[in-house]
């Protein structure tokens, strides 16, 4: 082995423990150093572009794998990457081609089956999408990537019993289990004892499982102390069930409790089915005192409907879920008597302060603190709009109209499969479903005949105003 080579792997191993220590700059100079030295050096494209896409240069990418896989095309792992880089991309059919020959390569390879089940869930075509997560699970029942993965198929089925159990292989919140010193709850009696429900995920789930609180306070919890977000402080406080809400900006004490548990956890455990869900609306309360000082910025006649037309661009499937500009919903201005008011924050603040020309929109997401000034406006709102995002959840949560714009690529499992309501927020919550992927102009078609008729049964249920009718003397 000459010293160049030598150098070159040298740089390789240092590039991939860069990689795994977050260090990704690092591991790119060394993978483009290991090259420039071997430049026949297979693995040193493969982790590179690997890099590169996830630095988002898709381009360049896709000339690594190549020049890979031309190097060496019997390495099934550079094909795994690859069939999720073009996964990524919505090129299906040569991400399922490159999976199957990762198979083929490595027929043994649980990864292999459960990234080809992502793909074909992605491509609803769920059957074969379960199917292969299974086939995972049979060749290492431990690989939890695939259970995951199992999970989001079985309770958008609506497959509750298996699809709780399934979620459980979760990981991502373990750093709450190290920092405690109390068991983890995992179904024991609570009757008397005091739990602590951590914080998981985002906003929207936070609001949607905090229901649970109500369904432990009622099998015999002494004390439940929640922790949330910051900005879900205050409105938890009005939550039924907890005792004490704790920001996760705050000091936590490690001991005081008997349990913790986090809150996508106790569906499971509390055996939630379909006909189970604990569906009582509101379990969320507006304050007066905040209700007050929104009051005054609504307008005072017609029909008030707050909008939100984007997420948080960091979520996974941002792109899907948020419509790409306020102006594809025009069509909803067309709707007579009716007064649209932004709750939209972060993302889409610009254009709702600056909206298209002859869309009128009351823009108040930007002097928005937190969830308790959110629940205040919408409280005083007759209808929400809005896409996939915790303003949905929270509007559910108050037990007010909510019409919820879903994409059809990637829609979430809590919304089940063809439903246009939701027993989560029933009563209150209908869907409207993009039946081709990305084409929001027929959603929102479809939203504007629905506002139409909400309008007039508005406009019935409102008695006329009076008006004196003295005389002529």
């Amino acid at each position: 082995m000459n010293s160049t080579s030598t150098n070159s792997k040298t740089l390789f191993f240092k590039g991939n423990s860069c990689m795994a220590a977050g260090d990704d700059d690092g591991a790119e100079s060394c993978f483009r150093e290991a090259l420039r030295l071997s430049p026949d050096f297979a693995e040193a494209y493969a982790n590179l572009a690997f890099l590169l896409a996830k630095k988002g240069v898709p381009e360049e990418a896709e000339r690594c794998y190549g020049r890979s896989i031309a190097l060496n095309a019997s390495c099934p792992q550079t094909y795994l990457n690859f069939g999720a880089f073009l996964a990524k991309q919505k090129r299906f059919e040569e991400a399922d081609a490159a999976y199957s020959l990762a198979i083929m390569l490595n027929p043994q390879s649980p990864a292999a089956w459960s990234n080809r089940g992502v793909l074909y869930a992605c491509m609803k075509r769920e059957k074969e999408a379960e199917e292969f997560y299974r086939m995972a699970l049979n060749l290492d029942n431990g690989y939890s990537e695939a259970r995951f993965n199992l999970s989001y198929i079985l309770l958008r089925q609506g497959r509750f019993e298996e699809g709780w159990y399934c979620l459980e292989a979760r990981n991502w919140y373990g750093v709450q289990k190290g920092h405690l010193e109390c068991p983890r709850w995992q179904g024991e009696v609570l009757t008397g004892k005091s739990l602590l429900i951590v914080i998981e995920k985002g906003h929207g789930d936070m609001i949607h499982f905090c229901r649970y609180a109500a369904v432990l306070k009622a099998q015999g919890v002494s004390q439940i102390t929640l922790i949330c977000h910051p900005a879900l402080k205050t409105l938890f406080a009005t939550l039924e069930g907890v005792d004490t809400v704790i920001s996760y900006d705050e000091k936590v004490r490690v001991l005081g409790w008997d349990y913790w548990t986090p809150p996508l956890s106790i569906p499971y455990y509390c055996k939630t089915r379909i006909d189970s869900i604990p569906a009582t609306l509101p379990y969320l309360k507006a304050l007066p005192e905040q209700i007050a000082k929104w009051e005054p910025m609504l307008p005072g006649d017609g029909i008030r409907v707050g909008l939100v037309w984007k997420g948080n661009p960091k979520f996974e499937n941002d792109a899907d879920r948020s419509i790409p500009g306020l102006s594809l919903l025009a069509p909803l201005w067309a709707v007579a008597n009716v007064h649209f008011i932004s709750l939209q924050k972060g993302a889409g603040e610009d254009e709702a302060e600056h909206p298209p020309a002859g869309l009128s929109l009351i823009h108040l997401g930007s002097r928005i603190k937190d969830f308790a000034d959110a629940a205040a406006i919408v409280a005083s709102l007759d209808l929400v709009i809005c896409v996939d995002t915790a303003v949905a959840h929270l509007t559910g949560a108050l037990g007010k109209p909510c019409w919820v714009l879903l994409p059809g690529y990637m829609t979430d499992w809590r919304w089940l499969t063809g439903r246009n309501d939701s027993p989560w927020y029933p009563g209150v919550m209908r869907l409207f479903r993009q039946r081709e992927v990305g084409n929001w102009t027929a959603v929102i078609a479809e939203v504007g005949v629905a506002l139409e008729r909400f309008m007039q049964e508005q406009r019935l249920k409102r008695p006329p105003l009076s008006s004196d009718r003295g005389t002529i003397s």
